[in-house]
């Protein structure tokens, strides 16, 4: 990791640790932004063999300080998550772009990660279908059973399958492998 890089972690990681809600992970409550970015980090590093720079910091950035646009202050429904998702997705390439040109990254850099985490491009871009699985297996790994709390198993089964067709075939031969109910595998394979 470049020296540069690693600075623009430390920024990403300093900005969410101040995320107020908390996580538990091997005991301990720790911020939950901080503790998405560095999961998403690790599932990075065992996906893909050479991540570009711009790729690792839209990865461990592309929810940077994400509590700061609730989904609460949007419309309820599809128009109102649509329209935070955008919000957010700017608001999140904005902060990261300002954070690179702290460490000497240019403008083209800054586009590039805006870029990935607008997911532009997705299944025509290789670094962007990989931000996309790459965040698909963190849900998988991390959030999708203890989110099945609130779901029936129908429910479930159909986020399994929505989250399953926006993954590559390679996404989806990694998720079959993560620690899942075996009840949701069909609708992996499903999606291929």
């Amino acid at each position: 990791m470049t020296e540069r890089l690693s600075a623009v972690f430390k920024l990403i990681d300093a900005a969410n640790a101040a995320d107020p809600a908390r996580e538990v992970s091997d005991g301990v409550g720790r911020p939950a932004a901080l503790l998405y970015g560095e999961r998403m980090s690790r599932a990075l590093s065992g996906f893909a063999a050479a991540p570009s720079e711009e790729l690792q910091i839209a990865v461990r950035g592309q929810h940077i300080e994400r509590w700061k646009r609730p989904r609460a202050a949007y419309p309820v429904g599809r128009a109102g998550y649509l329209q935070w998702r955008r919000d957010a997705a700017e608001f999140h390439a904005r902060r990261l772009g300002e954070l690179m040109a702290l460490h000497g990254f240019g403008a083209d850099s800054a586009e590039r990660v805006g870029k990935l985490v607008r997911k532009h491009s997705l299944k025509t871009d290789d670094e962007s279908q990989t931000l996309e699985d790459v965040a698909c297996l963190v849900f998988m790994r991390w959030y999708c059973l203890p989110f099945a709390e609130t779901r029936t198993p129908d429910e479930l089964l159909k986020i399994v399958q929505k989250t399953a067709k926006k993954m590559s075939a390679r996404g989806r031969e990694a998720a079959l492998k993560l620690p899942l109910p075996p009840h949701l595998v069909p609708a992996i394979l499903a999606a291929g």
